[in-house]
């Protein structure tokens, strides 16, 4: 059966919030916060929403500076920022217990709500979501140690931001490409070309490596709680190696891992497979 999914708009701070909600029949269904990664937004959600939002109370916000979220001139784009929206977002919706969806950029914000409030959070989902020093490819390093004041460092981040790019994202490590939709990495490349887009997406690149500097408090977190956690990690990701799904074993060795042969949008050409992995995982989260 397909989901019914609400397309929503909430005030946070000043930010005027987009978010997509399914709307089960179960008024206790399980509740799993998606959040998304960079260049996209709520919409790449949109298929695990149809598949699972019947069963389970699926919710994904847009960040400032992403998708339909507005946010006032003066907005300060960092990923501290970030979470604080979506830590309002929660409180504004009511959201006392819940899983997250760990993708890319979703697990600096994520992470940073688990260590504000653990007992909010029922288990995690990670998804190319790193957390490890040894999940960072070559790549991925030098990308991170760009500053303000690197030589050329501006125009390699906005090199990133091209329609060019932000394709190769979606089908870069994938085993047959006919199975991503472009409608995704169009949808991206709009929302990077509005007004003041790119600018708050530098200004987040330069904040990224603050993430990294956070990695042991994330992992201190995962120690200490022991969240029920799946991992489905797409291996042919070009930022974030096969080697920080693994390491998230050190510290939840109970943690179900599952290695797909797809690249960084994993959802994209996974979802018959990650799906019901996430259905049974929930079930599982809830009883405990």
């Amino acid at each position: 059966m397909l989901a019914r999914v609400a397309h929503r708009h909430v005030l946070v701070d000043g930010v005027e919030v987009f978010y997509r909600e399914s709307l089960p029949d179960r008024p206790d269904a399980p509740v799993l916060l998606l959040l998304h990664g960079f260049p996209s937004a709520s919409h790449q959600f949109r298929r695990l929403l149809d598949a699972l939002g019947a069963r389970y109370r699926l919710i994904a916000p847009d960040y400032p500076g992403f998708g339909h979220t507005r946010a006032p001139d003066g907005f300060t784009y960092s990923f501290d920022r970030l979470a604080d929206v979506v830590e309002g977002f929660v409180d504004r919706l009511g959201l006392t217990r819940f899983a997250l969806y760990l993708f890319d950029f979703g697990a600096p914000v994520g992470f940073r709500l688990a260590l504000r409030a653990p007992e909010r959070i029922t288990g995690l989902v990670v998804q190319n979501g790193n957390a490890y020093a040894e999940g960072l490819s070559d790549a991925a390093r030098d990308f991170i140690a760009l500053t303000p004041d690197t030589p050329g460092a501006e125009r390699t981040i906005m090199d990133l931001f091209t329609l060019d790019a932000t394709r190769a994202q979606y089908e870069g490590g994938t085993a047959d490409p006919a199975l991503v939709a472009p409608e995704g990495w169009l949808l991206d490349q709009f929302f990077l070309d509005q007004p003041g887009r790119k600018r708050a997406q530098l200004a987040l690149a330069y904040d990224y490596h603050r993430n990294v500097e956070s990695y042991p408090d994330w992992q201190a977190w995962l120690r200490e709680h022991r969240p029920p956690t799946l991992i489905a990690w797409g291996v042919n990701d070009p930022f974030f190696t096969e080697a920080g799904a693994r390491a998230y074993l050190c510290d939840v060795p109970d943690a179900a891992l599952h290695l797909f042969d797809t690249g960084h949008f994993a959802l994209e050409d996974h979802l018959p497979a990650i799906a019901p992995l996430i259905a049974d995982f929930l079930d599982t989260a809830a009883s405990r």
